[in-house]
């Protein structure tokens, strides 16, 4: 039975200044009232903010009728998802009546979705919800920057596009925010550098990076047989990327199963949704079109999507954090002797020059005049794919000697 038709708004406002004034506890007052909890505080947050002026009398408004235009963008909608979910071809199985409401929005349409649920049911578009599994959804974390969930998701992600591209994520555990998202034709272990470049440098280094045991972060040794001698044991090799990790400074933090990334994995799902309805309904088949779908279902997770976890924007919880001091993030400092973020996010290999001064990188023979022969050199290699161009960067004693770029063409076997 509603409030107002069972006290007046005098006898409501008795009870509140009776528990305002101390004479009723709040379990009396919520007990006359015959309300929740919740209902109790929001009546008294409202007599609190004007008590002359509050009042429980409720006056029906009559509902808006939507107009012909915006019942035929609904109906097309709506049986344009049933479309996706019945193509095999399309990894869509599920309506997703939020995403219909979010692109009615755009056509300047606002409808709420318990009415794109109404038509769905109308139009034979509609499916009941699942029962979900029940899982513990918890930040475990007490301040950004503590751990970044890093990973990357190899799909289909067009069903006009002939061939797969990879996702790479970074997300802030505290805030679940999205640090970095991007598209990659294929994964290699210098766009995992440039994930983690391009975190460091705008928001600082991250007390731990979590990720998965691939080869990309880790080398892992499976063990000797009858027919292999293991000559180096797991973590004694630094892949390139923990590598680059830890030279900056972040700690390296490895997930037993893809369970335990359970954080990064349903943004994954919620991405994958919206970005695959969104390129089919498009038909979107490049990847630079994909990538400006991609950056506004990102822009629309950090900036105006409360999450299901935290009950906040995950970019007003991470400014919120930030302003509190609540940040594990510090400023990034180039370690000694380097002089560029380049000699710490980079490709490393080694060579020795020979009698004349002189290396041999992958066929390029480079001269290294001011070191001796027969001597070390460390080579930081820095691929640019806008430029097609490739930098070098030779250290030898702690000491830069030389800094050099070649076209892309001059190493057909580096792929990056």
């Amino acid at each position: 039975m509603h409030l107002h038709k069972r006290f007046t708004t005098e006898q409501v406002k008795a009870i509140l200044r009776g528990y305002e004034q101390g004479d009723l506890r709040r379990a009396d007052a919520q007990s006359l009232l015959g309300v929740k909890p919740t209902t109790f505080f929001n009546l008294l947050k409202r007599y609190r903010r004007d008590p002359e002026r509050f009042a429980v009398t409720y006056q029906r408004t009559r509902r808006k009728k939507l107009g012909r235009r915006a019942e035929q963008f609904l109906k097309r909608a709506l049986l344009a998802d049933e479309r996706l979910i019945q193509d095999p071809q399309i990894p869509v199985w599920t309506h997703n009546y939020s995403a219909i409401r979010d692109r009615l929005r755009k056509e300047g349409i606002h409808v709420s979705v318990p009415t794109i649920i109404s038509r769905a049911k109308q139009y034979d578009c509609y499916q009941a919800r699942k029962p979900r599994e029940h899982h513990d959804r918890e930040v475990i974390t007490t301040a950004v920057g503590a751990l970044i969930q890093h990973d990357a998701s190899h799909h289909r992600w067009s069903p006009f596009a002939t061939e797969k591209w990879v996702l790479i994520t970074s997300l802030d555990d505290f805030s679940r925010l999205l640090l970095y998202a991007e598209f990659v034709a294929a994964e290699s272990t210098w766009a995992h550098i440039v994930a983690a470049r391009e975190v460091m440098l705008r928001y600082g280094i991250p007390l731990n990076y979590y990720v998965d045991s691939l080869r990309v972060f880790r080398f892992i040794d499976h063990g000797e047989s009858l027919w292999r001698e293991a000559h180096v044991q797991t973590d004694e090799v630094n892949p390139q990327w923990k590598h680059c990790v830890e030279t900056a400074g972040a700690k390296i933090i490895y997930a037993l199963s893809p369970q335990a990334k359970g954080k990064v994995e349903r943004p994954y799902r919620w991405l994958q949704d919206r970005i695959v309805r969104t390129c089919a309904l498009e038909k979107l088949s490049h990847l630079e079109d994909v990538r400006q779908v991609l950056q506004e279902e990102v822009t629309r997770y950090n900036e105006h999507q409360v999450h299901s976890t935290t009950k906040e924007i995950p970019v007003l919880r991470f400014q919120h954090a930030t302003q509190a001091g609540h940040s594990l993030f510090r400023p990034f400092v180039l370690p000694a002797p380097f002089t560029h973020h380049d000699d710490v996010f980079c490709l490393r290999e080694t060579r020795q020059t020979n009698g004349y001064r002189r290396i041999s990188l992958w066929g390029q023979d480079i001269a290294v005049p001011k070191v001796n022969p027969f001597e070390p050199i460390d080579i930081h290699i820095i691929p640019d794919g806008k430029k097609e161009a490739i930098s070098l960067r030779l250290w030898h004693a702690k000491r830069l000697v030389l800094a050099t770029t070649y076209p892309a063409s001059a190493f057909p076997k580096l792929h990056f």
